[in-house]
Protein backbone atom coordinates (compact mmCIF):
# COMPACT_ATOMS: atom_id res chain seq x y z
CA UNK A 1 0.00 0.00 0.00
CA UNK A 2 1.45 3.52 -0.91
CA UNK A 3 2.12 5.45 1.71
CA UNK A 4 3.37 9.58 1.61
CA UNK A 5 4.73 11.41 4.78
CA UNK A 6 5.04 15.01 4.50
CA UNK A 7 7.31 17.10 6.38
CA UNK A 8 8.68 20.61 6.62
CA UNK A 9 5.97 22.40 8.24
CA UNK A 10 5.99 25.16 11.34
CA UNK A 11 5.40 28.83 12.48
CA UNK A 12 7.06 31.26 10.26
CA UNK A 13 6.44 34.89 9.87
CA UNK A 14 4.67 36.94 7.05
CA UNK A 15 6.98 37.20 4.35
CA UNK A 16 9.09 33.97 5.37
CA UNK A 17 9.64 30.88 3.41
CA UNK A 18 9.33 27.40 4.11
CA UNK A 19 10.09 24.26 2.56
CA UNK A 20 7.74 20.92 2.70
CA UNK A 21 8.54 17.63 1.51
CA UNK A 22 6.73 14.41 1.05
CA UNK A 23 8.38 11.13 0.73
CA UNK A 24 6.51 8.52 -1.02
CA UNK A 25 7.18 4.50 -0.86
CA UNK A 26 5.58 0.95 -1.74
CA UNK A 27 4.65 2.02 -5.10
CA UNK A 28 6.79 3.09 -8.74
CA UNK A 29 6.73 7.72 -7.78
CA UNK A 30 7.76 8.39 -10.86
CA UNK A 31 4.71 6.99 -12.30
CA UNK A 32 2.20 8.91 -10.54
CA UNK A 33 1.70 12.86 -10.82
CA UNK A 34 1.35 14.24 -7.56
CA UNK A 35 -0.06 17.40 -6.01
CA UNK A 36 -0.64 19.40 -2.64
CA UNK A 37 -3.57 20.27 -1.24
CA UNK A 38 -4.27 22.82 1.47
CA UNK A 39 -6.79 22.96 4.23
CA UNK A 40 -7.54 25.59 6.63
CA UNK A 41 -9.80 25.43 9.86
CA UNK A 42 -13.31 24.86 8.91
CA UNK A 43 -13.02 25.07 5.35
CA UNK A 44 -12.40 22.59 2.72
CA UNK A 45 -9.71 21.03 1.14
CA UNK A 46 -7.89 23.35 -1.56
CA UNK A 47 -5.59 22.21 -4.14
CA UNK A 48 -2.21 24.03 -4.49
CA UNK A 49 -0.28 22.47 -7.13
CA UNK A 50 0.28 19.41 -8.96
CA UNK A 51 3.50 18.21 -10.97
CA UNK A 52 3.73 15.36 -13.61
CA UNK A 53 5.12 12.06 -13.13
CA UNK A 54 8.55 13.44 -15.60
CA UNK A 55 8.33 16.65 -13.13
CA UNK A 56 8.61 18.79 -16.42
CA UNK A 57 4.57 19.97 -16.18
CA UNK A 58 3.58 21.82 -13.23
CA UNK A 59 0.23 23.43 -12.33
CA UNK A 60 -0.64 25.97 -9.42
CA UNK A 61 -3.77 27.44 -8.11
CA UNK A 62 -4.26 31.24 -8.82
CA UNK A 63 -3.69 32.01 -4.53
CA UNK A 64 0.22 30.62 -4.62
CA UNK A 65 0.75 31.11 -8.41
CA UNK A 66 4.77 32.96 -8.58
CA UNK A 67 5.11 32.36 -4.62
CA UNK A 68 5.35 28.75 -4.06
CA UNK A 69 7.18 26.47 -6.51
CA UNK A 70 6.49 22.79 -6.56
CA UNK A 71 9.03 19.87 -7.72
CA UNK A 72 10.52 16.31 -7.28
CA UNK A 73 13.56 14.31 -7.15
CA UNK A 74 11.99 10.63 -8.51
CA UNK A 75 15.56 9.68 -7.57
CA UNK A 76 14.80 9.87 -3.60
CA UNK A 77 10.73 9.30 -4.22
CA UNK A 78 10.13 12.66 -2.90
CA UNK A 79 7.63 15.38 -3.67
CA UNK A 80 8.57 18.85 -2.40
CA UNK A 81 6.39 22.49 -2.09
CA UNK A 82 9.08 25.53 -1.68
CA UNK A 83 6.78 27.98 -0.21
CA UNK A 84 8.35 31.73 -0.49
CA UNK A 85 6.41 34.98 0.67
CA UNK A 86 3.91 33.38 3.03
CA UNK A 87 0.88 35.16 3.94
CA UNK A 88 -1.48 34.20 7.17
CA UNK A 89 -4.12 33.36 4.53
CA UNK A 90 -1.56 30.12 3.79
CA UNK A 91 -2.12 28.56 7.15
CA UNK A 92 -2.81 25.49 6.54
CA UNK A 93 -2.70 22.01 6.84
CA UNK A 94 -1.24 20.55 3.73
CA UNK A 95 -1.04 17.36 2.47
CA UNK A 96 0.71 15.66 -0.28
CA UNK A 97 -1.46 13.54 -2.32
CA UNK A 98 -0.91 10.76 -5.50
CA UNK A 99 -3.08 11.48 -8.87
CA UNK A 100 -5.67 8.51 -8.96
CA UNK A 101 -5.15 9.01 -12.91
CA UNK A 102 -2.89 9.76 -15.25
CA UNK A 103 -4.67 12.58 -16.67
CA UNK A 104 -4.41 16.04 -16.35
CA UNK A 105 -7.60 17.85 -15.92
CA UNK A 106 -9.51 19.27 -12.98
CA UNK A 107 -6.35 18.90 -10.81
CA UNK A 108 -8.26 20.36 -8.28
CA UNK A 109 -10.74 17.46 -7.63
CA UNK A 110 -9.95 15.53 -4.18
CA UNK A 111 -11.01 12.54 -6.02
CA UNK A 112 -8.70 12.64 -8.54
CA UNK A 113 -6.14 11.58 -5.61
CA UNK A 114 -6.22 8.30 -4.16
CA UNK A 115 -3.34 8.12 -1.45
CA UNK A 116 -2.91 11.54 0.76
CA UNK A 117 -0.48 11.96 3.85
CA UNK A 118 -1.26 12.78 7.52
CA UNK A 119 -0.65 16.43 7.05
CA UNK A 120 1.72 18.75 7.82
CA UNK A 121 0.94 21.90 9.96
CA UNK A 122 2.15 25.73 8.69
CA UNK A 123 1.16 28.95 10.42
CA UNK A 124 1.98 31.95 9.12
CA UNK A 125 1.93 35.14 11.85
CA UNK A 126 1.22 38.25 10.86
Amino acid sequence: QAQLVESGGGLVQAGGSLRLSCAASEFTFSNYHMGWFRQALGKERDFVAAVTGSGLTTNYADSVRGRFAISRDNAKNTLYLQMNSLKPEDTAIYYCARRRVRDWFRLFDVNGYDYWGQGTQVTVSS
